[in-house]
């Protein structure tokens, strides 16, 4: 057996390459094209890439909304939580586009710079804190019995559910957007 070549200058691309074949992003068309431009959503890069199966689009477009529109409990802390999916699962297009959402929601800027270490910020209180340790878990797959019960002391089964739901889609949408290699759109002027 030979012994290896040793290596040269030449540079070794790494295999997450962002070089590799992208899912095209395609314009929605006919009904589901309808409901995208009447959202006036900004995830349009997103929902290009997925416009490729309309009835998932259809479907994941309903998932979204009804975390965002239909739940209980508060937007503001359901925002916190997505933003730290997104700086947990390095999301730059998630995190861009719930920065603007959380804002919206009321988040103050200091809340959403400290997402990265809540752990040791005193600017979250115990419920917001409760809802993050959730987060943090079901992004490592490890809910124990701990997370449930400070759920508990703050809130109700139904809000619970929703939190859960919440966390997990949201630990999913940064996978579905590095798998499509959705870009990130241009800052608007």
């Amino acid at each position: 057996m030979a012994a290896p070549e040793p290596l040269t200058d030449a540079v070794i691309v790494p295999p997450w390459s962002t070089g590799r074949q992208v899912v095209p992003l395609l314009d929605p068309e006919g009904q589901i094209g309808e409901r995208v431009r009447g959202l006036k959503a900004k995830q349009v890069n997103l929902y290009r890439s997925l416009a490729h199966t309309p009835d998932l689009l259809d479907a994941w477009i309903s998932w979204a909304w009804a975390l965002r529109e239909r739940c209980s409990t508060p937007r503001s802390l359901r925002e916190i939580m997505i933003l730290r999916t997104a700086v947990v699962m390095r999301s730059e297009y998630e995190w861009r586009q719930h920065v603007t959402m959380a804002s919206a929601a009321g988040v103050p800027e200091d809340k959403v710079r400290a997402v990265t270490a809540w752990q040791t910020s005193d600017l979250y209180d115990p419920a917001e804190r409760a809802a993050l340790m959730l987060t943090d878990a079901m992004l490592t797959g490890n809910v124990v019995d701990a997370v449930h019960e400070e759920l508990s002391r703050h809130f109700t089964d139904s809000e619970r559910v929703e939190l859960i739901l919440t966390a997990g889609f949201y630990a999913m949408v940064p996978r579905v957007l590095d798998a499509c290699r959705v870009p990130v759109e241009e800052d608007e002027t």
